[in-house]
């Protein structure tokens, strides 16, 4: 049986407010997706930390990660990585409350920005003493973390972007689903196909439209010679 040209583990969304975007496409060190990106995207990337995204506009590193990666010192056996975990997962607690707290409006942004001043000097000074901790793991996870410290923050200093990737792993959810019933797709026809409906239903949802409205539209005006409708707001 031929491999299929889409992998259980070959999954790459792409998420944007209101507009979420599939494309099927194995690792490049540029990846595709950069490409309609554009060259000039200077907007803000909220990821993992994956070195993919690196070389593409500013950088929000996911802290739904950082915590399960924090949870997982605080797992370990030994006892200078426990110790550390504990400390890092303490603020890190701290900047998720706050978080709530300002989204539902009840925490302004100044008063927000203003208490989460401490926990990014404690979360930094954290990290520091895992890098030079001595210890090979905590060197290997902190080290990088502090050095590039400025893409755990950027959310507090660009109005709008969140600290989590988790808008995009909701999206994702069906995909995955889909993916794992079907078992990939085996034709590069039949992956544009997918891509195409997956960003259409997923799109459609976030914007509380009618998929198979919209589908509807799109198969009239395509019959009809005339302009497909847009799942672009205001387009």
């Amino acid at each position: 049986m031929p491999r299929p040209l889409l992998a259980p583990s070959e999954f790459p969304p792409f998420f944007l407010p209101t507009a979420p975007v599939f494309e099927f496409a194995r690792p490049e060190p540029r990846p595709k997706r950069c490409f309609w990106l554009g060259e000039a995207f200077d907007g803000v990337i909220t990821c993992d930390r994956a070195k993919m995204y690196w070389a593409h506009g500013r950088l929000q590193w996911c802290w739904a990660h950082l915590k399960r990666d924090f949870q997982a010192l605080v797992d370990s056996d030994d006892g200078t990585i426990k110790r550390l975990g504990h400390d890092l997962m303490r603020p890190t607690c701290e900047l998720f409350g706050l978080w709530a707290r300002y989204r539902d409006g009840t925490l302004t942004r100044s008063g927000w920005l203003r208490l989460m001043q401490p926990i990014r000097q404690d979360i930094d000074v954290l990290l520091l003493r895992g890098a030079f901790s001595g210890n090979a793991r905590l060197k290997g996870m902190c080290g990088p973390l502090y050095d590039h410290r400025d893409r755990l923050w950027t959310f507090l200093e660009v109005e709008g972007v969140e600290p989590t990737n988790n808008a995009s792993e909701r999206a994702l959810r069906h995909a995955v689903i889909w993916r794992k019933l079907s078992f990939g797709t085996q034709s590069a026809a039949g992956s544009r196909f997918v891509e195409t409906m997956l960003t259409t239903i997923e799109t459609c949802r976030q914007q509380n439209r009618s998929v198979f409205d919209f589908v509807t539209q799109a198969v009239v005006a395509h019959f009809a010679g005339q302009p497909a409708p847009s799942l672009l707001p205001r387009v």
